[in-house]
Protein backbone atom coordinates (compact mmCIF):
# COMPACT_ATOMS: atom_id res chain seq x y z
CA UNK A 1 0.00 0.00 0.00
CA UNK A 2 2.47 2.42 0.92
CA UNK A 3 4.11 1.63 -2.63
CA UNK A 4 0.99 2.07 -4.51
CA UNK A 5 0.79 5.46 -2.37
CA UNK A 6 4.75 7.03 -3.44
CA UNK A 7 3.81 5.42 -6.96
CA UNK A 8 0.71 7.99 -7.09
CA UNK A 9 2.38 10.97 -5.73
CA UNK A 10 5.29 10.92 -8.22
CA UNK A 11 2.96 10.29 -11.29
CA UNK A 12 1.10 13.11 -9.68
CA UNK A 13 4.08 15.25 -9.53
CA UNK A 14 5.13 14.41 -13.11
CA UNK A 15 2.36 14.98 -14.64
CA UNK A 16 1.81 18.62 -13.15
CA UNK A 17 6.28 18.77 -13.87
CA UNK A 18 5.13 17.89 -17.90
CA UNK A 19 2.35 20.20 -17.94
CA UNK A 20 4.27 23.14 -16.49
CA UNK A 21 6.83 22.54 -19.10
CA UNK A 22 4.38 22.64 -21.69
CA UNK A 23 3.10 25.76 -20.55
CA UNK A 24 6.80 27.68 -20.61
CA UNK A 25 7.27 26.10 -24.33
CA UNK A 26 5.99 28.32 -26.74
CA UNK A 27 3.44 26.98 -29.37
CA UNK A 28 4.66 25.55 -32.74
CA UNK A 29 2.67 28.74 -34.54
CA UNK A 30 4.22 31.13 -32.50
CA UNK A 31 7.43 30.09 -34.36
CA UNK A 32 6.66 29.55 -37.50
CA UNK A 33 4.56 32.71 -38.41
CA UNK A 34 7.45 34.78 -37.72
CA UNK A 35 9.51 32.66 -39.74
CA UNK A 36 7.50 32.56 -42.63
CA UNK A 37 7.46 36.58 -42.37
CA UNK A 38 11.18 37.08 -42.31
CA UNK A 39 11.51 34.93 -45.15
CA UNK A 40 9.03 36.32 -47.44
CA UNK A 41 7.36 39.63 -45.94
CA UNK A 42 3.88 39.34 -45.22
CA UNK A 43 3.70 35.26 -45.42
CA UNK A 44 3.23 35.24 -41.04
CA UNK A 45 0.38 38.09 -41.65
CA UNK A 46 -1.20 36.12 -44.42
CA UNK A 47 -1.19 32.91 -42.45
CA UNK A 48 -3.20 34.42 -39.98
CA UNK A 49 -5.70 35.78 -42.60
CA UNK A 50 -4.29 39.00 -41.67
CA UNK A 51 -5.18 41.06 -44.82
CA UNK A 52 -2.16 43.55 -43.54
CA UNK A 53 0.50 41.09 -45.02
CA UNK A 54 -0.39 42.54 -48.75
CA UNK A 55 1.34 45.33 -47.54
CA UNK A 56 4.40 43.08 -46.61
CA UNK A 57 3.99 42.05 -49.87
CA UNK A 58 3.70 45.31 -52.14
CA UNK A 59 6.92 46.89 -50.31
CA UNK A 60 8.85 44.14 -51.37
CA UNK A 61 8.12 43.80 -54.87
CA UNK A 62 7.87 47.50 -54.87
CA UNK A 63 11.72 47.83 -53.07
CA UNK A 64 12.97 44.46 -55.21
CA UNK A 65 12.11 46.07 -58.45
CA UNK A 66 13.69 49.37 -57.28
CA UNK A 67 16.35 47.87 -56.62
CA UNK A 68 17.53 46.23 -59.81
CA UNK A 69 15.92 49.04 -61.96
CA UNK A 70 18.86 51.67 -59.96
CA UNK A 71 21.07 48.30 -60.48
CA UNK A 72 20.99 47.94 -63.68
CA UNK A 73 20.95 51.94 -64.08
CA UNK A 74 24.35 52.11 -62.23
CA UNK A 75 25.84 49.04 -64.70
CA UNK A 76 24.92 51.32 -67.97
CA UNK A 77 26.61 54.59 -66.91
CA UNK A 78 29.34 52.31 -65.83
CA UNK A 79 29.86 50.80 -69.07
CA UNK A 80 29.13 54.42 -70.55
CA UNK A 81 32.43 56.02 -68.36
CA UNK A 82 34.72 53.03 -69.22
CA UNK A 83 33.98 53.29 -73.10
CA UNK A 84 34.23 56.68 -72.87
CA UNK A 85 37.75 56.34 -71.37
CA UNK A 86 39.04 54.07 -73.45
CA UNK A 87 37.75 55.70 -76.68
CA UNK A 88 39.82 59.32 -76.05
CA UNK A 89 41.69 59.33 -73.26
CA UNK A 90 43.31 55.88 -73.43
CA UNK A 91 43.02 54.98 -76.85
CA UNK A 92 46.66 56.18 -77.70
CA UNK A 93 48.27 54.66 -75.02
CA UNK A 94 46.43 50.98 -75.05
CA UNK A 95 45.44 49.70 -78.05
CA UNK A 96 43.85 46.86 -76.31
CA UNK A 97 40.79 47.20 -73.94
CA UNK A 98 41.89 46.66 -70.17
CA UNK A 99 39.15 46.91 -67.31
CA UNK A 100 40.40 47.82 -63.59
CA UNK A 101 39.15 49.13 -60.23
CA UNK A 102 36.53 51.93 -59.62
CA UNK A 103 39.37 54.20 -57.85
CA UNK A 104 41.15 54.22 -61.34
CA UNK A 105 38.46 55.85 -63.30
CA UNK A 106 38.23 58.57 -60.29
CA UNK A 107 41.43 59.40 -60.37
CA UNK A 108 40.65 59.91 -64.23
CA UNK A 109 37.78 62.17 -62.77
CA UNK A 110 40.18 64.12 -60.97
CA UNK A 111 43.79 63.93 -63.04
CA UNK A 112 43.50 65.12 -66.98
CA UNK A 113 46.67 63.40 -67.27
CA UNK A 114 48.13 60.26 -65.69
CA UNK A 115 51.83 61.63 -66.94
CA UNK A 116 54.22 59.22 -67.70
CA UNK A 117 55.55 56.13 -65.54
CA UNK A 118 58.85 56.13 -66.44
CA UNK A 119 60.46 59.58 -67.43
CA UNK A 120 63.44 58.48 -68.74
CA UNK A 121 63.62 56.74 -72.38
CA UNK A 122 67.04 54.95 -71.23
CA UNK A 123 67.66 51.90 -68.31
CA UNK A 124 67.17 54.17 -65.88
CA UNK A 125 64.08 54.70 -64.21
CA UNK A 126 62.58 58.12 -63.72
CA UNK A 127 59.32 58.95 -61.89
CA UNK A 128 57.15 61.57 -63.48
CA UNK A 129 58.07 65.34 -61.93
CA UNK A 130 55.05 66.77 -63.00
CA UNK A 131 52.79 67.42 -59.91
CA UNK A 132 49.69 68.36 -62.05
CA UNK A 133 49.80 64.83 -63.32
CA UNK A 134 48.46 61.90 -61.40
CA UNK A 135 51.45 60.13 -61.30
CA UNK A 136 53.39 63.27 -60.77
CA UNK A 137 51.47 64.05 -57.71
CA UNK A 138 52.13 59.95 -56.51
CA UNK A 139 55.79 61.19 -56.42
CA UNK A 140 55.61 64.38 -54.98
CA UNK A 141 54.06 62.33 -51.85
CA UNK A 142 56.03 59.64 -52.02
CA UNK A 143 59.14 62.23 -51.41
CA UNK A 144 57.54 64.05 -48.78
CA UNK A 145 56.92 61.11 -47.03
CA UNK A 146 60.43 59.44 -47.49
CA UNK A 147 62.88 62.62 -48.02
CA UNK A 148 64.00 65.18 -45.69
CA UNK A 149 63.21 67.93 -48.16
CA UNK A 150 60.84 66.29 -51.24
CA UNK A 151 63.09 69.21 -53.29
CA UNK A 152 66.47 67.91 -52.30
CA UNK A 153 67.17 64.27 -53.62
CA UNK A 154 69.05 62.21 -51.05
CA UNK A 155 71.79 59.55 -52.62
CA UNK A 156 69.96 57.08 -55.16
CA UNK A 157 71.13 54.29 -53.39
CA UNK A 158 70.21 55.65 -49.81
CA UNK A 159 67.53 53.38 -48.24
CA UNK A 160 65.03 57.28 -48.45
CA UNK A 161 65.38 57.14 -51.61
CA UNK A 162 64.54 53.40 -52.35
CA UNK A 163 62.19 53.49 -50.25
CA UNK A 164 59.99 56.56 -52.05
CA UNK A 165 60.58 54.46 -55.62
CA UNK A 166 58.89 51.62 -54.26
CA UNK A 167 55.99 54.02 -53.01
CA UNK A 168 55.98 54.93 -56.43
CA UNK A 169 55.81 51.98 -58.18
CA UNK A 170 53.27 50.68 -56.14
CA UNK A 171 50.60 53.44 -56.58
CA UNK A 172 51.49 54.79 -60.00
CA UNK A 173 49.66 53.99 -62.78
CA UNK A 174 51.80 51.35 -65.21
CA UNK A 175 51.94 51.61 -69.10
CA UNK A 176 49.10 49.74 -69.88
CA UNK A 177 46.92 51.82 -67.92
CA UNK A 178 48.16 55.60 -68.89
CA UNK A 179 45.92 58.75 -70.06
CA UNK A 180 45.63 61.97 -71.10
CA UNK A 181 42.41 64.53 -71.88
CA UNK A 182 44.23 67.19 -73.10
CA UNK A 183 42.45 68.36 -76.10
CA UNK A 184 38.98 66.52 -74.87
CA UNK A 185 38.12 68.93 -72.04
CA UNK A 186 34.27 68.63 -72.93
CA UNK A 187 34.46 64.39 -73.39
CA UNK A 188 36.05 64.57 -70.08
CA UNK A 189 33.05 66.44 -68.35
CA UNK A 190 30.85 64.10 -70.02
CA UNK A 191 32.70 61.25 -68.21
CA UNK A 192 32.52 62.69 -64.95
CA UNK A 193 28.39 63.35 -65.45
CA UNK A 194 28.84 59.90 -66.61
CA UNK A 195 30.62 58.99 -62.99
CA UNK A 196 28.43 60.95 -61.07
CA UNK A 197 25.24 59.18 -62.36
CA UNK A 198 26.77 55.59 -61.59
CA UNK A 199 27.97 56.27 -58.49
CA UNK A 200 24.57 57.83 -57.24
CA UNK A 201 22.37 55.08 -58.71
CA UNK A 202 24.47 52.99 -57.18
CA UNK A 203 24.04 54.28 -53.52
CA UNK A 204 20.26 54.56 -53.97
CA UNK A 205 20.41 50.68 -54.81
CA UNK A 206 22.24 49.71 -51.72
CA UNK A 207 19.69 52.07 -49.85
CA UNK A 208 16.69 49.66 -51.22
CA UNK A 209 18.74 47.29 -49.80
CA UNK A 210 18.24 48.35 -46.33
CA UNK A 211 15.04 49.20 -46.88
CA UNK A 212 14.29 45.61 -48.08
CA UNK A 213 15.65 44.29 -45.08
CA UNK A 214 14.08 46.62 -42.77
CA UNK A 215 10.40 45.35 -44.56
CA UNK A 216 11.86 41.58 -43.41
CA UNK A 217 12.62 42.81 -39.86
CA UNK A 218 9.34 44.29 -39.50
CA UNK A 219 7.45 42.04 -40.70
CA UNK A 220 8.47 39.19 -39.04
CA UNK A 221 8.33 40.98 -35.57
CA UNK A 222 4.84 42.27 -36.51
CA UNK A 223 3.90 37.94 -36.62
CA UNK A 224 6.07 37.32 -33.55
CA UNK A 225 3.99 39.70 -31.50
CA UNK A 226 0.89 39.02 -33.01
CA UNK A 227 1.09 35.63 -32.49
CA UNK A 228 2.51 35.49 -29.16
CA UNK A 229 -0.67 37.81 -28.29
CA UNK A 230 -3.19 35.31 -29.63
CA UNK A 231 -1.13 32.78 -27.79
CA UNK A 232 -1.38 34.27 -24.45
CA UNK A 233 -5.02 35.46 -24.81
CA UNK A 234 -5.88 32.42 -26.22
CA UNK A 235 -8.03 34.22 -29.04
CA UNK A 236 -7.15 35.83 -32.13
CA UNK A 237 -5.15 39.56 -31.51
CA UNK A 238 -3.10 41.59 -33.83
CA UNK A 239 -0.57 44.67 -34.38
CA UNK A 240 -1.98 47.44 -36.53
CA UNK A 241 0.75 49.98 -37.99
CA UNK A 242 -0.30 52.89 -39.83
CA UNK A 243 1.72 56.39 -41.15
CA UNK A 244 -0.38 59.62 -41.79
CA UNK A 245 0.28 62.37 -43.52
CA UNK A 246 1.93 64.49 -41.74
CA UNK A 247 4.50 61.93 -40.87
CA UNK A 248 3.22 60.56 -37.55
CA UNK A 249 3.21 57.02 -37.14
CA UNK A 250 0.44 55.02 -34.53
CA UNK A 251 1.09 51.45 -33.22
CA UNK A 252 -2.43 49.92 -32.60
CA UNK A 253 -2.88 45.74 -30.53
CA UNK A 254 -6.46 44.50 -31.07
CA UNK A 255 -7.63 41.03 -29.13
CA UNK A 256 -10.82 40.04 -30.25
CA UNK A 257 -13.76 39.11 -27.76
Amino acid sequence: MKWAACLAVLGTLGGAAGQAQQQQQPPAGVLVRPLASLIIPGMGQLMAHQDRGAVYIAAEVYLLSRYLQLDHEAIVEARRFQSLAFDVARQSFAPMRRDTIFEYFEQMERFAESGRYDADTGPAFIPESDPATYNGSVWLLARRTFWADPNIPPDPTSLQYWKALQFYQARAVGPNFLWSWRNHSLEHEVFKDYISRSDNAFRRAQNQVGLLLANHVLSAVDALISARMSAAAGRAAEMRTSVGLSGRSEVRFSIAF
